[in-house]
């Protein structure tokens, strides 16, 4: 599925953010500021702000799956990341559609599970995302509830990730990012990578803000742009944690809550 011209493209599968800090506002930003167009295929509609979301609205299966065919049938994808699935219809629909396309460079953030540890995703769903999608991931991004989640193992400290993300590749995806944004303390953005081999530590500088939201939909769309502009897995994680440690140093105070990280940092200095 080769695009038509020289500029990458990249999918986003995923909900809207009414409030523009996360979904498909946020993935589609962080495809630009990595010089790479930007598709969709959209799941749902939220009602939400900074303190909160009021309401969800599921497309139908249906829809979500002429989006994403109406795309690769005419401008092709390089690389496609999941976030919001929402439910075990639009997840089913997906992964089989997924699996006949054969894309190889998928990034599946999950999104099962808050950083908060709050469940988004019904059991049904969880179980049809584990067993159909999963597997066609070329890389996974769970956070540490959706890890524990995956894994079933409690993680605590460093070594209980590394145990984890070795655990969660044995369900089929090539590598395992398990995100260590929601601890505190030592580990707080500390990633660990597994690629079924080698277990390596990420690290970056830790950025002291309250406004965080969109973090983990901007890693995922990320990586999913670096692969698109041809860049090893791994190199593609590491940029990715780059460019969202750079939006949390330029994360923004907007409305009464947690306000979204901040994606035209490229343009201050231009």
């Amino acid at each position: 599925m080769a695009s038509l011209n020289e500029t990458p493209v990249a999918m986003t599968i995923a909900g809207s953010d009414s409030g523009g800090g996360a979904g498909i506002q946020a993935d589609l930003r962080t495809f630009s500021f990595h010089q790479v167009h930007g598709t969709s295929a959209l799941t749902c509609v939220t009602a939400q702000n900074t303190v909160g979301v009021t309401r969800v609205d599921a497309l139908p299966p249906e829809s979500v799956l002429a989006q994403l065919q109406a795309v690769v049938d005419d401008i092709g994808v390089q690389a496609a990341k999941t976030g919001m699935l929402l439910n075990q219809p639009i997840i089913a629909a997906v992964a089989e559609r997924l699996g006949r396309l054969k894309l190889k460079n998928l990034v599946v953030d999950p999104v099962m599970v808050s950083r908060a540890g709050v469940q988004l995703i019904d059991d049904a769903a969880i179980a049809t995302l584990r067993e159909k999608l999963l597997p066609l991931a070329l890389i996974l991004t769970p956070n540490r509830y959706e890890a524990e989640m995956l894994s079933g193992l409690k993680i605590n400290d460093l070594e209980t990730m590394k145990q984890a993300a070795q655990a969660i590749g044995k369900l089929g995806p090539n590598n395992v990012v398990v995100k260590g944004g929601g601890f505190v303390g030592a580990l707080r953005g500390v990633d660990v990578w597994w690629d079924g081999e080698t277990c390596s530590v990420l690290e970056t500088e830790t950025v002291e803000t309250s406004h965080t939201h969109g973090t983990g939909c901007t890693l995922s769309a990320a990586i999913a742009a670096n692969l698109a502009k041809g860049h090893a897995p791994l190199e593609a994680t590491q940029l990715a944690k780059d460019y969202v440690t750079q939006a949390l140093h330029h994360s923004l105070a907007i409305g009464q809550g947690q306000g979204p990280v901040g994606h035209f940092f490229p343009l201050l200095n231009s």
